[in-house]
């Protein structure tokens, strides 16, 4: 690292930080924001200087495609359950019923995922999940601020972003048209698991 720019090792330690920190790779808007440029394409010029030294790797076509090079030293595959429905909305009832199990490429997601739930809904589109996606989960009870959840609140299932603090637990949404669901003190409420990437299908 110690042959780039300053603003360039900022970027590719974001990169780094993001993925093993959420789960997730940044959006090239969210690396301009991160790395205070002034455009998506100015951020991407870096991406791809990056890449070509062999620093990240780049996917075509996916969304979130970027990712630290040796994330994974060779190409694996899942086999990883479909089990349903997630809401990106307002919580829909939990269908937890196997539909379908997919092979996948184990480089799709920052994490190995348990399974896969069909998203239904646009409130999660500024982090780039989409109504239709399938969204990969790894299940634990635990997650940290600022991490994609699948949460569990009054035996139904949504996908959102999770904030702590005084005033207790949130459910943040990604698309303004959508209020912030507020957990309430004495309410059922269960982190199912933590978001480690997507599939879309066309």
């Amino acid at each position: 690292m110690s042959d780039l720019s300053s603003r360039r090792a900022a970027i590719l330690t974001f990169i780094r930080k993001r993925v093993t920190e959420q789960g997730q790779p940044p959006s090239l808007a969210e690396i301009a924001e991160a790395g205070g440029l002034a455009s998506r394409g100015a951020a991407r010029k870096h991406v791809l200087a990056l890449a070509e030294a062999g620093l990240i790797e780049v996917a075509s076509g996916q969304a979130r495609g970027i990712r630290p090079a040796g994330l994974r030293t060779r190409t694996s595959l899942l086999q990883v359950p479909v089990l349903g429905r997630v809401a990106a909305g307002p919580p829909i009832g939990a269908d937890a019923g196997l539909l379908d199990t997919l092979t996948l490429d184990a480089r799709l997601f920052a994490t190995r995922p348990d399974y896969l739930l069909r998203v239904q809904g646009d409130s999660m589109i500024g982090d780039g999940i989409l109504d239709g996606d399938l969204v990969g989960v790894r299940r634990t009870p635990e997650a940290r601020d600022g991490q994609v959840v699948v949460a569990r609140l009054e035996g139904e299932l949504t996908i959102k972003r999770l904030a702590r603090g005084k005033g207790g637990i949130r459910l943040l949404p990604r698309n303004p048209a959508y209020a912030p669901i507020e957990v309430r003190r004495g309410q059922d409420f269960a982190i199912e698991g933590v978001f480690c990437g997507l599939v879309r299908r066309g």
